[in-house]
């Protein structure tokens, strides 16, 4: 008779998404993912079959918390330009709350590129989820006049999310909060109505 798992199956998850999110998917070996879950390798592999398998699922909680709390912050109360504003200085926040760990999801665009098919396919869904909510927050923000109106709400999504990912990108490689406070001041100038 197989033994009942003892433990808790998503917070392993939680641990193993800490680890990769700091190392990296080629820098995590499968002994710091023991380290991180408390689990041992039997316990890994039964119960998460690969180091891919586990990874994946990690992903997946990664990015599962990020569109909730982005949902969140964009579906707040206040004029278009005032949401990208905030979802902005939140970024920052986040960057310098956790010391420039970055994105696991750009973390691993950059680590992976497209040579992995499951990876590129679970990256590219999340960016289709995050694009149209900043689509949308586009479109709200063109009818309250605050977005410009010239500008297609797609593409105003599109750098919005790229200057996201390029504030994660200047937080790893050690930028300061007065250098991030610059480009989103740059970015929102960019999208804002004139």
């Amino acid at each position: 008779m197989a033994r009942p798992k003892e433990f808790d199956e998503r917070a392993a998850v939680g641990r193993a998404m800490d680890a990769f999110w700091a190392r990296g998917y080629e820098g995590t070996s499968t002994q710091a993912l023991c380290e991180a879950t408390g689990l041992g390798r039997s316990s890994i592999y039964n119960t998460f079959t690969s180091k891919h398998a586990l990874f994946m699922r990690a992903l997946d909680h990664y990015a599962e918390r990020g569109i909730t709390a982005r949902t969140a912050l964009l579906g707040e109360s206040g004029t278009g330009v005032e949401r990208f504003r905030a979802l902005f200085a939140y970024t920052i926040d986040e960057e310098v709350e956790h010391h420039g760990r970055g994105c696991l999801v750009v973390n691993t665009v950059a680590e992976f590129g497209e040579r992995d098919p499951e990876i590129k396919a679970r990256i590219d869904a999340d960016t289709r989820r995050h694009l149209a909510l900043l689509s949308a927050c586009a479109k709200e923000g063109q009818l309250d006049g605050t977005i410009d109106g010239r500008r297609e709400p797609g593409a105003v999504a599109e750098f919005a999310h790229s200057t996201v990912a390029g504030l994660r990108l200047m937080s790893r490689r050690g930028a300061g909060r007065a250098a991030m406070e610059a480009v989103a001041a740059i970015a929102l100038d960019a999208i804002a109505a004139k």
